[in-house]
Order: C-alpha cells, then sequence, then structure tokens
C-alpha cells in the first residue's frame, strides 16, 4: 500500500459557499471509499440552525392571509424556511418580527437576539402594502442535523405553526475520482471534492468537521477502550465577535437584577464593554466582586464567548 505520507490535500478554491478539494494520490479504489463516505457524512450529519416555528399576531393557522401582506401565510412560512441562521445555543432560540409597511419585509428585519447570527439578511420574506399593514411574528429557531418534517413538532398551542426544518448547512456534495501517476505507476486514484454551503459554514471547515465525524466512528471500532474515554460533553466553540454581539446588552444574559445594574452605574451596559475592561479595573467598582463577575464570564462562555 501506498506510504500515507505522500497523500497530500489541497484547496484548489475556496469561497464563503464553495470549495473543491484535491486529495492525491490515493491506492486505487480508495477515491471512490474516501469520496462517497465523506460525502454522504457531509449531506446527512453536519450540524446546523433553521426557523422550527411561527406565531403571526392575527393569524390562527396557515391556510389564510394577513390585511395588507401582499403574500399568503403558506408564502411567508416557505420564504421562513430559507433563512439561513448560525446559533451558538443548544438551546431553542426565540426570535421577533414587528415591522409596518409600506415595506419590503426582509430577513434582517427580524430583531437580533445573543448569539444568533442571519447569514442571509437581505431575503425577502413579504411586502407590505401601505401604512396600516403590520406584520408581527414570534419565530422559534433551533440547531439539529438533517431535516426535520413540521409533523415531529406538533403542538395545542393554537396560532404556533410548525415549519419543517432544514438544518444541514451544505446545499451541494459530489465528487470525482481520476487517475494519477507516482512515479512510473498511474494506478492511483486522485479524488476531487466539491462543497456547496449556505454560507453558515465555510467549505473547509465543513470538510473537516465530516472527517472528524467518519474518524470518531472508525475509533470505536478500532481502539474502543480510548473511544469510551472520550468525553461525551464539550464546551461550546468559540465564536467570532462581531459588532452585533458585541453591541448585545447584557441584559440579555439573564443576570442577576442586581448585577445588571452595578454594572449599568460603571456604564458597562454591552459584552463588548464588559471585554473591553480589564478584571482589575471591575474589581474596584462598586458592589462588584470577584463572584459577580464570574457570573458574567459564566453566562458569556455558555454563549461561546471567550473570557480572557
Amino acid at each position: 500500500m501506498l506510504d500515507l505520507s505522500q497523500i497530500e490535500i489541497r484547496i484548489e478554491k475556496e469561497t464563503p459557499d464553495f470549495g473543491r478539494f484535491v486529495i492525491e494520490p490515493l491506492d486505487q479504489g480508495y477515491g471512490h471509499t474516501i469520496g462517497n463516505s465523506l460525502r454522504r457524512i457531509l449531506l446527512t450529519s453536519l450540524p446546523g440552525a433553521a426557523i422550527t416555528q411561527v406565531k403571526i399576531a392575527g393569524v390562527r393557522h396557515q391556510f389564510t392571509s394577513l390585511s395588507g401582506m401582499s403574500e399568503d401565510i403558506v408564502e411567508f412560512i416557505l420564504n421562513l424556511k430559507k433563512i439561513r441562521l448560525n446559533i451558538t445555543s443548544d438551546k431553542p432560540v426565540k426570535l421577533a418580527l414587528d415591522v409596518k409597511g409600506p415595506k419590503e419585509v426582509k430577513a434582517k428585519d427580524i430583531s437580533k437576539a445573543a448569539g444568533v447570527e442571519i447569514v442571509n439578511g437581505d431575503l425577502a420574506l413579504a411586502n407590505l402594502a401601505d401604512s396600516k399593514s403590520k406584520l408581527a411574528a414570534t419565530l422559534i429557531a433551533e440547531t439539529g442535523t438533517g431535516y426535520s418534517l413540521s409533523e415531529e413538532r406538533k403542538t395545542g398551542e393554537i396560532g404556533v405553526m410548525p415549519i419543517d426544518a432544514n438544518f444541514s448547512p451544505i446545499t451541494q456534495a459530489n465528487y470525482t475520482v481520476e487517475p494519477t501517476r507516482v512515479g512510473r505507476l498511474t494506478s492511483y486514484d486522485k479524488l476531487t471534492l466539491e462543497i456547496t454551503t449556505d454560507a453558515t459554514l465555510k467549505p473547509s471547515e465543513a470538510l473537516k468537521k465530516a472527517a472528524k465525524i467518519l474518524v470518531d466512528h472508525f475509533l470505536i471500532i478500532h481502539e474502543p477502550q480510548i473511544a469510551a474515554k472520550k468525553p461525551k460533553t464539550q464546551a461550546p466553540a468559540s465564536i467570532q465577535l462581531t459588532e452585533d454581539l458585541l453591541n448585545t446588552s447584557l441584559e440579555e444574559l439573564d443576570l442577576p437584577i442586581r448585577l445588571t445594574n452595578s454594572l449599568k452605574a460603571g456604564k458597562i451596559e454591552t459584552i463588548g464593554d464588559f471585554l473591553a475592561k480589564d478584571k482589575k479595573d471591575l474589581m474596584k467598582m462598586k458592589n462588584l466582586g470577584p463572584k459577580s463577575i464570574g457570573l458574567v464570564e459564566e453566562k458569556l462562555k455558555e454563549r461561546g464567548i471567550s473570557v480572557k
């Protein structure tokens, strides 16, 4: 068999939503073995986020319309399904949409929530005809894998409409295998993978995650004792500190009111304000001690925000 140290992987092209990767040389037959395995994992097993429920003020069920909105409720729900977002929490997140016409309602009109990023903010959701038109909706977004039917999330609350959810961040994954040369031999494989995502995940990161899922499963067979000792839970991954996240109010961290008021008294009202302050300076503030500061840091870590 081929010396594994000879195998190389290179990125031929990568954008936020498309990547082409080449792996070569591989022993004959391994191009299809590895390519097909990665493709199946990419399409079925990578986690993502989606809107799973909606409740619209003045609407009892989806087979109706809303006064002043050009689209019917079914069309509006179909547009909600197209929203692509990143969520750092494993728990369902509540989002709000409250707009008045005349206006073209877009995904970016949804109110910001801590740990939530809407990637395709320019997505059109609906059109409100005049100044009397209003659209007020409560949305529930969740993380998951694969495709989830609305029937799996039945609710007894009147007006709450479950939505079919496509959690997968992968929109397309293909591979090709061609012969390649090693010395005088041409019986080796060249594997080319093309991965298209919804831009919530870079293609190179998607490939790494898919490979790790395969490795974890093979480890159970190869070294079951080591696999059994691996921790079953892990800390949430660190997230990118965007401007919206830094401007998020500390009130959204569900801190005790006394602690929130103490921080406000020190002109610390947002996550960015807290992260910018040195811990020694925080300790000098009135009614703030190690326990209070530690509680804020713990809340930030729960949302994947690293605190030095």
